[in-house]
């Protein structure tokens, strides 16, 4: 996650699970172009996975990876912590 724009990508999967681009590009503050090049990452690493009804494009948090796992339990833990 070296990227400042992918963990920004990342956080806003982590908090809603699914959204499509668009709506992701919105709660990120990131272009299009930008969005789509880590979604494109972020999915090819295995964290999200992507359903395409037509031109629409859902990603959603891969439930089987165990990576995607491991950064929800970690997104869970570091959200608790802060609220303590």
């Amino acid at each position: 996650m070296s990227s400042y724009g992918r963990t920004k990508v990342l956080t806003v999967m982590l908090e809603t699970g699914e959204l499509n681009i668009s709506e992701i590009m919105r709660r990120s503050g990131l272009s299009h172009s930008a969005t789509a090049k880590h979604l494109e990452f972020l999915t090819g690493a295995g964290i999200l996975t992507e359903k395409r009804f037509n031109r629409i494009r859902i990603f959603r948090m891969d439930q089987a990876s165990p990576l995607a796992g491991a950064l929800s339990r970690f997104y869970a833990d570091w959200k608790e912590a802060g609220a303590s």
